[in-house]
């Protein structure tokens, strides 16, 4: 795809990019790649959905359910995920009752990890990878630390799990659906990186696009897009509706390039796959 090519004028040491596309009642194919792919980049937030899909199939096995309380003030698995639980965004400091605010929050995810450990008694990290990364292939990932923020991964391997986002294999469909629509609607809060947004939409685990403005995918993605961004210049999304999802992963930290780069190059993937 011609279009991946953009990242080679990204002003970053090194990227590398994948895209994953899914006609109807086909398997997803890879339809494009591009920069150094096998390499492996840290992951920064785009740790979140890994964790989240694990929780997810936790939940699916009957270890854990959505609506038990996992964290501080009665806060459960959903608020969690769905970044209403209150707690602060580094620490372990309610700042609302769950619920009531969209709080972007490292230590919720961090507080999911240590639940998730306690009930099912298998590291988070084991579990992780013997629920999500073995099953799908993905042997160049690991978690050596936050389930928030320090996976590290390849293009490839995030390859695989954008393909299973387009067309589960672990999860039931259903579930897939629930978690990457809203939970808890209405809610405002602040994006990282692009301010506040009202209403500040989040599924289980995973940011939904809706109508936010400004945004890190493109004009022309659709309202159904669901995905993550990291710190560390990197993201995955999903347009359900172009039956695409679209990997990239840099060694540079996310910061104004990244503003100005990601939705012109989003809407070059999206243009190119019409």
């Amino acid at each position: 795809m011609d279009s991946l090519r953009m990242i080679e004028n990204w002003p970053v040491p090194n990227a590398a990019a994948t895209v994953v596309v899914r006609a109807d009642g086909e398997a997803p194919a890879v339809a494009g790649s591009h920069g150094p792919t096998g390499d492996r980049f840290a992951l920064a937030s785009v740790t979140k959905p890994l964790t989240a899909y694990a929780t997810l199939i936790a939940v699916e096995e009957g270890a854990v359910e959505l609506d038990e309380p996992a964290g501080p003030g009665g806060s459960t698995v959903r608020h969690l995920l769905a970044h209403t639980s209150g707690l602060a965004f580094d620490e372990d400091r309610p700042m609302a009752e769950p619920g009531t605010r969209r709080v972007y929050s490292n230590a919720g995810f961090e507080a999911l990890g240590d639940h998730l450990a306690k009930v099912t008694e298998i590291p988070f990290p084991q579990y992780l990878r013997e629920a999500v990364l073995q099953p799908l292939g993905m042997t160049a990932t690991e978690l050596p630390g936050s389930p928030a923020k320090d996976a590290v991964s390849t293009a490839d391997d995030l390859t695989r799990f954008a393909a299973e986002l387009l067309a589960p294999r672990l999860l039931a469909p259903a579930t897939l659906e629930e978690a990457t629509s809203v939970v808890f609607p209405g809610l405002k809060g602040v994006l990282p990186g692009y301010g506040h947004q009202s209403p500040n939409d989040w599924g289980l685990g995973f940011e939904i696009r809706d109508g936010k403005s400004p945004h890190w995918t493109g004009a022309s993605s659709s309202p159904r897009t669901f995905g993550h961004f990291g710190q560390s210049g990197t993201f995955l999304w999903v347009d359900p509706d172009a039956g695409a999802a679209c990997v990239a992963l840099t060694d540079r930290d996310f910061g104004q390039w990244a503003v100005d780069a990601w939705p012109p190059f989003t809407d070059a993937v999206l243009a190119e796959l019409r």
